[in-house]
């Protein structure tokens, strides 16, 4: 007997970068407990300069500001949404990650941005939201969350790397997943980039034009995160705090800082992985485009380097929230301790169904 069933889902995902939003409709299809998906639509929607601004801002705001963005940007992502939708039939849910502001799970607390309720009565879609809260209720990191997506969705390959404002690995371990941020990505290239007025360094060029600071090396190297077991995860507090002063106290050239801090990257992704067994690593996320830092990657890693498609590369963390809502939807652990170091595995993210439209689905 078939027991294949099939989902769609949307998704939506903002990153650390400030990049923009990206959205995505898709397709999970599940047979005999094995997951298989298809995009049907995915784009990224840029933020605008007011909105990035507002955005980079936001964590100077008290009470009143902070809950008034909150809500005004749960409008502006309803908005975007059911733009992206229009001509669409519509998904059986919307899954909004949210914008990171503040994580601090050794505080007991992690904030997203974008108010859930608004967002969905503002697209007229049911909502799953606010999907870190819950582990880290239970004493775990609160992320990563996308090693669930990597298992279910991403099973041929033995490590998934992303390469987003951070880096962080994914990988199975004795029939358990194993996932930790490495270390800063996209946005610690930025912070050189953005006082010359480029929001990126485009294919590594101007870091392959410089030569490696071996003292600036050494010294990120031995910061204190680096050796620390996983479970562990970054956020902005720790760049603003740890990671930039450090690079901030170089004043070298522009091209010499990119081009070391593409060899500390690349050394810690594989200094930090050196204990798996090499096999193929997938590649994604805004740093898979960076020609220069990935073929740092295929020098040092002893196994295979595969950056896919740009459909995958750019769209593959809002595909997996979409995939985390629809577990979600199914009281299925959406959140493994194994990778976050809570208590449990969880069923996470609250819903928004103000209209009542997944009654059925969900008697």
């Amino acid at each position: 007997m078939n027991t294949a069933r099939e989902y769609r889902m949307a998704g939506m995902m903002s990153g650390t970068s400030l990049d923009g939003v990206d959205l995505v409709l898709a397709r999970f299809m599940e047979e005999e407990g094995r997951w298989s998906w298809d995009i049907e639509k995915a784009e990224t929607r840029p933020y605008t300069l007011s909105w990035r601004d507002r955005l980079r801002e936001a964590i100077h705001l008290e009470g009143r500001g902070l809950i008034h963005l909150h809500i005004e940007y749960g409008r502006y992502l309803g908005d975007l949404v059911r733009a992206f939708l229009k001509e669409e039939e519509p998904p059986l849910a919307v899954v909004s990650h949210g914008h990171t502001l503040f994580h601090r799970p050794d505080e007991g607390y992690t904030f997203q941005l974008g108010e859930g309720q608004t967002l969905a009565v503002t697209s007229g879609l049911p909502v799953v939201y606010d999907l870190r809260t819950a582990d880290v209720a239970a004493g775990g990191e609160g992320a990563p969350l996308v090693p669930v997506g990597d298992r279910h969705l991403f099973r041929d390959y033995a490590l998934c790397l992303n390469l987003g404002g951070f880096a962080n690995i994914s990988y199975e371990e004795k029939g358990r997943r194993i996932a930790y941020d490495l270390s800063p990505a996209n946005l610690a290239m930025q912070h050189v980039t953005r006082p010359l007025g480029k929001d990126y360094d485009e294919d590594g060029r101007m870091g392959a034009q410089g030569k490696v600071d071996q003292t600036l090396l050494e010294a990120l190297n031995t910061l204190e995160y680096y050796h620390l077991p996983p479970p562990r995860s970054l956020g902005t507090e720790w760049l603003e705090t740890r990671f930039f002063p450090v690079l901030d106290r170089f004043r070298i050239r522009p091209e010499d800082k990119l081009r070391t801090l593409y060899e500390h990257i690349a050394f810690q992704i594989v200094r930090q992985t050196s204990a798996v067994p090499p096999g193929r690593m997938l590649v994604t996320g805004g740093g898979a485009h960076n020609l220069f830092l990935v073929g740092l990657l295929r020098e040092k890693y002893p196994g295979e380097v595969v950056v896919p498609d740009k459909m995958i590369v750019d769209f593959k963390e809002a595909l997996i929230f979409a995939f985390l809502g629809l577990l979600r939807l199914l009281s299925r652990p959406n959140t493994l301790a194994s990778v976050t170091g809570a208590r449990f595995d969880s069923v996470a993210g609250t819903l928004a169904d103000p209209y009542g439209r997944l009654q059925l689905f969900l008697t």
